[in-house]
């Protein structure tokens, strides 16, 4: 095992610098460990050398993007795509369900919308020295990425942008980074403050705030750092009679709630709208550590809906369900089962990834009875109320007890037709995962879970 040291920050050129040496002397990616500069590592590091290196096009995009996520095995993964590349799979980049470059692909997805964030919310604020400082908190190493724009907008300003990861610094001619530096106290600027809350004042519109489009372009995160946020809770409290002026039908969701009143009923929502108002759940508290909710997905008419327990990793990064290994082997069983993915649709009935750290990873936890109670009330009966469908499986025992209303054991109910409360036909069977953590009789298994499906898909046929 040879060790590759590279800084925390480190860009795609840094690690195509250090896979020329690793490839120089025909490492492969098990005899690789990319360690941070600092860290003590009991291996050699991997010597001098420079291997000649021709990519395709594909992978220097996916490089350039996925160097600058903070996960921790983004470059054991990258460089893995490359020895294979090199090593007899020139085809891999299309293989999008491959599991490294599925990683990959998500950790690119997540790098583009945090520099998108970065330009969207930054805000200036005038110094007494005439520049103007700006704070930003991002998530991933995007800094050297989203600067250059800046440069050309503000181009006749000087300028800094201060964050967690680092400093640009703009002197009108040229652009130079240097270490992070601590938030500043305070950051105001009387006049463009004020510009910003008029801005926000016109274009605020208590309509997309009651379908949760404005917090879905503005998300809570960033409030903090935007002196137009300040004007969201006068704005609130104001939309009850905008809202009732436009349409009277709503105002009782946005009824003044300290007043005493019986629970209104959740109103029925196309998936459209409730997708929308879903990105924004704060119903329990597993919002606060998930990456985003992972809504359902599928025809908005399909008849036959799968019901898994949560998302995971993978599904919590890329705010898609059944896109991990789970997911993969779901594919796998139901073209084997002769279902067309396509015209299912498929969800959860948590909507947030719960998790515990354990070193680098995140370990699924299972959602307790009260988190599946809040998210099934909140979202998948409405969701079964916008599509319909004729029958419903439910996947695990989480699915299961969300959609019976109390705890259910998969072997005593597993593969034969029951009757929902809502009155739906339905079937009981395994998670995908679930085969995932066999040690023994997982094919076997497996079968089983290919004919559980067949067999609701028949009696979803009648």
């Amino acid at each position: 095992m040879h060790a590759l040291r590279l800084p925390p920050d480190a860009d795609d050129a840094a690690f195509r610098d250090a896979a020329r040496r690793a490839l120089a002397h025909d490492l492969k990616p098990a005899d690789i460990a990319f360690v941070a500069h600092g860290s003590g590592f009991l291996f050699d590091e991997v010597p001098p050398g420079r291997a000649d290196l021709t990519v395709p096009r594909g992978f220097v995009a996916l490089m350039r993007d996925a160097a600058c996520h903070r996960a921790e095995d983004r470059f054991a993964l990258l460089y893995e795509v490359l020895w294979r590349l090199k090593h007899g799979e020139p085809g891999l980049l299309e293989r999008a369900t491959d599991p490294a470059i599925a990683k990959l692909s998500l950790y690119a997805k997540a790098v583009h919308r945090d520099i998108h964030k970065m330009h969207a919310f930054v805000r200036f604020h005038a110094q007494e020295d005439g520049g103007y400082l700006a704070w930003f908190e991002p998530d991933h190493f995007i800094l050297k990425r989203a600067a250059p724009f800046f440069a050309e907008r503000f181009a006749n300003m000087r300028w800094i942008i201060a964050t967690p990861i680092g400093t640009a610094i703009w002197d009108s001619e040229r652009l130079v980074f240097a270490p992070p530096r601590p938030k500043p106290e305070r950051l105001e600027d009387g006049v463009l403050d004020g510009l910003w809350r008029t801005y926000y004042r016109t274009i605020f519109n208590p309509a997309r705030l009651k379908t949760g489009a404005m917090t879905k372009e503005m998300p809570r995160r960033y409030w903090k750092n935007m002196p137009e946020t300040a004007e969201i809770a006068t704005l609130t409290r104001n939309a009850q009679h905008r809202l009732t002026a436009r349409d009277p039908d709503t105002a009782p969701r946005y009824a003044d709630k300290a007043k005493p009143r019986a629970k209104p009923e959740l109103p029925k929502l196309g998936l459209a709208r409730l997708r929308e108002e879903a990105e924004h759940c704060t119903a329990c508290p597993l919002y606060k550590h998930a990456t985003q909710t992972v809504f359902g997905e599928g025809p908005a008419n399909a008849k036959f809906v799968l019901v898994g327990e949560q998302p995971g990793d993978q599904e919590d990064l890329a705010g898609e369900p059944f896109v991990g290994p789970a997911g993969q082997v779901l594919d796998r069983a139901l073209e084997e089962a002769g279902i067309d993915r396509k015209t299912v649709y498929v969800t959860n009935a948590v909507k947030h990834f719960k998790f515990a750290p354990r070193g680098k990873r995140r370990i699924h936890s299972k959602p307790n009875a009260g988190e599946i109670k809040v998210c099934v009330g909140q979202w998948l009966k409405r969701e079964l109320a916008a599509i319909e469908p004729d029958f419903v499986v439910a996947m695990g025992a989480s699915a299961a007890q969300g959609l019976m209303g109390k705890s259910v054991t998969i072997g005593a109910v597993r593969g034969r037709e029951i009757a929902w409360p809502d009155g739906r036909r339905g079937l009981v069977t395994v998670h995908p995962s679930y085969l995932l953590r066999l040690q023994d009789n997982r094919e076997e298994e497996y079968e089983k879970f290919v004919s559980d499906l067949k067999r609701a898909a028949r009696l979803a046929a009648g």
